[in-house]
């Protein structure tokens, strides 16, 4: 059973209009709990390899998922992808990047990362609410990732 603090989901977006419709979408979707936000490149990777202002929480105690966007300031999400994918530590937390960037190199480059899932998101809110939908699903309910350690 999981921690009572354990984060499902983390979610990683710069953009204030995003990270209002992620959340909402979230919470529409019942799958409101336990999000942790970072709001740049630098939060994220703080967070996940506890360090910094999260220095005192355990590695082990992984999102279930990571939503990603990859514009971010500080450090880009293509290079918090590199960081998760290249550490045995992490590399097994699925990671969907969210983002509004359609450029073919940015997908290819995500996926020779080692991204789980590439969305691109919808402008209007109700396909966005359905994808969302669809995430919590799937990534917190359905999914079964190896355990950390085994």
């Amino acid at each position: 059973m999981s921690e009572p603090t354990q984060i499902e989901i983390l979610l990683v977006e710069d953009n204030p209009e995003d990270l209002a419709l992620t959340q909402r979408a979230l919470r529409k979707a019942n799958v409101s709990n336990r999000i942790q936000i970072a709001r740049d490149g630098a939060e994220a990777l703080e967070f996940i390899f506890c360090e910094g202002a999260h220095a005192a929480r355990r590695i082990e105690d992984t999102p279930k998922v990571i939503l990603l966007d990859l514009k971010l300031p500080k450090v880009d999400g293509l290079e918090v992808l590199r960081r998760i994918k290249g550490d045995p530590r992490t590399r097994a937390i699925p990671v969907v990047v969210l983002t509004s960037s359609k450029e073919q190199n940015d997908v290819v480059e995500s996926y020779d990362l080692g991204v789980n899932s590439y969305i691109v998101k919808p402008v209007n809110f109700e396909g966005f609410l359905a994808a969302v939908q669809q995430l919590g699903m799937y990534w917190l309910l359905l999914n079964q990732p190896p355990k950390l350690g085994t």
